[in-house]
């Protein structure tokens, strides 16, 4: 399960990426404009700012976020992602810090490229960080004597879950797009006790919590509490820099 709560606490620094993201997207007037994986819908939203003229899709694996992207006002549904398929006025696709939750998104976007009409635009962001710190914690945590036996059957992400820029940039001029393929990395400063704690409690930690019953959920927390601390040391402000890695592709089809 998601919490749209959880995850909209650094709403303006999870946005940033995406405003990057579509940026590059120099779709004029698309037809329709496709979201995949829209999260609570306030992404969206500005999908719809941008392209006014547009039929606007989108969709999300969660409940609980589908139900936050309709209060919101999105006619959002509940999709898989790899159980999407193009209509044939689909001129723009979108998908947010959402291909890393699925191995087999090389080859959703081979699809992709296939099924879509010529000279549409496919735009994705996923996080390139799970060598650093952050997430390389998590998983020594949950493999350590004590956490093993209950989450043992837990799949956290790795490396290898993304490819570099240039790699995805191979898959699709493989498949005749134009690629633009980039990485960046934000140095954020984030507020608060245990604030890189409370920034992946949203994203990374979510298997575990889903793993866990509520006490052992706070155990779990209290021991990786220090150790992110330890490794993103508070300033005196209490504030804390935070280096968040993302990858970049936007890439057209064959026209």
């Amino acid at each position: 399960m998601w919490d749209p709560d959880k995850y909209l606490d650094f709403a303006d620094l999870r946005g940033r990426p995406f405003f990057d993201l579509i940026e590059r997207v120099h779709a004029e007037r698309p037809r329709r404009v496709v979201d995949l994986g829209c999260g609570p819908g306030n992404l969206t939203r500005a999908l719809a700012a941008r392209w006014p003229a547009a039929k606007l899709e989108a969709s999300d694996n969660s409940a609980e976020m589908v139900q936050a992207a309709r209060a919101a006002g999105v006619a959002a549904e509940l999709r898989d992602v790899r159980d999407w398929v193009p209509r044939p006025d689909t001129d723009v696709v979108v998908s947010n810090a959402v291909l890393q939750w699925v191995p087999e998104h090389r080859e959703l976007l081979r699809r992709w490229t296939r099924e879509l009409p010529g000279g549409a635009w496919i735009a994705i962001q996923v996080p390139g960080n799970f060598d650093a710190p952050s997430h390389v914690l998590v998983r020594e945590l949950a493999a350590s004597a004590s956490w093993a036996p209950l989450l043992d059957p837990v799949e956290l992400r790795e490396g290898s879950a993304v490819d570099a820029p240039r790699a995805y940039a191979e898959l699709l001029a493989t498949q005749g797009c134009e690629v633009d393929a980039w990485e960046t990395t934000y140095v954020q400063r984030l507020s608060g006790p245990d604030a890189v704690l409370e920034w992946i409690s949203g994203t990374a930690l979510r298997p575990i919590k889903a793993a866990l019953d509520g006490a052992g959920w706070q155990r779990f927390c209290a021991e990786l509490a220090p150790q992110l601390d330890r490794a993103y040391p508070p300033r005196n402000d209490g504030t804390t820099w935070f280096e968040f890695r993302r990858i970049f592709v936007v890439a057209r089809t064959a026209r």
